[in-house]
């Protein structure tokens, strides 16, 4: 399978069943959702607010909603699809942990992945300079990210235990030194970006 994506989404791949029913929220150009189609031929639909990358998607043969995923996601029924898919967005939601009970609503399964605030990096810059840490997975200075939730993989391990959500597989990433050596030691310390799979206890 040729590799035209993150790493991050190629990981998650692995656990995204063929032929099923897939939805991205916060899709942006559609890659992923054309990667799914093309490798796994699933049935596919992305939400988007932007409108160029709307019209990216189209352009790509991709299903795409306009819609703002802070209003909710009240349109969609239950269980209307196998897997509900959010990458790198769940830190800019007005409440994450809403949008969390919507997907595991809407999804048989869902699939989340974030940066981890955790890591050994951010913890070591904050300590060391007292500002907020600037990197690939938090791109931004304070006064302009769209991050408003800065979320630690303890954290989000918490709210999952809180939600009686169930964590059927979980990957991290890292590409420095020393994080990418010692991630599966300690994530929380030494993961950069958290990939999550999940399903809600019945």
């Amino acid at each position: 399978m040729s590799r035209h994506i993150r790493d991050d989404l190629y990981m998650l791949q692995d656990w995204i069943t063929p032929k099923t029913r897939v939805l991205d929220l916060g899709c942006g150009n559609g890659d992923f959702l054309r990667f799914l189609m093309d490798h796994k031929q699933i049935l596919g639909y992305g939400l988007e607010i932007d409108r160029e990358h709307i019209i990216e998607c189209v352009t790509k043969g991709v299903n795409v909603i306009e819609q703002d995923l802070n209003r909710g996601l009240t349109n969609f029924m239950d269980k209307s699809f196998d897997t509900v898919v959010m990458t790198q967005a769940l830190q800019i939601m007005h409440r994450p942990d809403l949008v969390l009970d919507d997907m595991l609503r809407i999804g048989s399964e869902c699939i989340v992945t974030f940066p981890n605030f955790g890591n050994l990096f951010s913890r070591a810059y904050l300590s060391f300079y007292g500002r907020m840490p600037v990197t690939k997975q938090l791109a931004y200075q304070w006064y302009e990210t769209p991050n408003i939730h800065f979320c630690t993989i303890r954290d989000f391990e918490i709210l999952c235990q809180e939600k009686d959500i169930d964590i059927l597989h979980r990957n991290v990433i890292a590409e420095r030194f020393p994080n990418r050596i010692f991630k599966e030691l300690s994530p929380n310390l030494f993961g950069e970006t958290a990939i999550y799979h999940l399903s809600k206890n019945k």
